[in-house]
């Protein structure tokens, strides 16, 4: 990726160019599609940079604080996990599951960072694990 970080006065950074590395020993510097079309994505005229919020009921959208919306989906899934979280299967057998909720990684991190991911989604009791990498 090039961009314009250099800290010039008057030049916001940009990404301005994405391409592989064909140095690199397993993709020889191909990308696949999402990689490709990077660039297309982060300029895109609707894309939304932060999050929204719209209540049961209303057809607007209306922004909300980062804060917020993590407060929120805390709450959320707090709420979810208490209401539907299995301990034993009904003979008794211990299962800790919990079925309504999912899990999307993103196919970008680490093998350290999906490591620790499927052991967080697990320790939840959370079942319904994927990766965007596979989609």
């Amino acid at each position: 990726m090039y961009g314009l970080g250099d800290g010039a006065k008057n030049a916001k950074s940009s990404i301005i160019h994405i391409e592989g590395d064909p140095d690199h020993p397993v993709n020889r510097g191909t990308l696949c599609p999402k990689g490709a079309s990077l660039i297309d994505f982060i300029h895109s005229p609707s894309r939304l940079l932060y999050p929204e919020h719209r209540a049961a009921g209303s057809n607007e959208w209306k922004r909300i604080s980062w804060e917020e919306a993590l407060d929120r989906i805390a709450v959320l899934m707090k709420e979810d996990r208490d209401a539907n979280f299995v301990e034993t299967t009904p003979d008794g057998k211990k299962v800790n599951r919990w079925l309504t909720t999912g899990y999307l990684a993103a196919s970008a991190g680490s093998n350290e960072v999906g490591y620790l991911t499927h052991k967080t989604v697990r320790s939840l009791g959370m079942l319904a694990f994927d990766n965007q990498a596979r989609v």
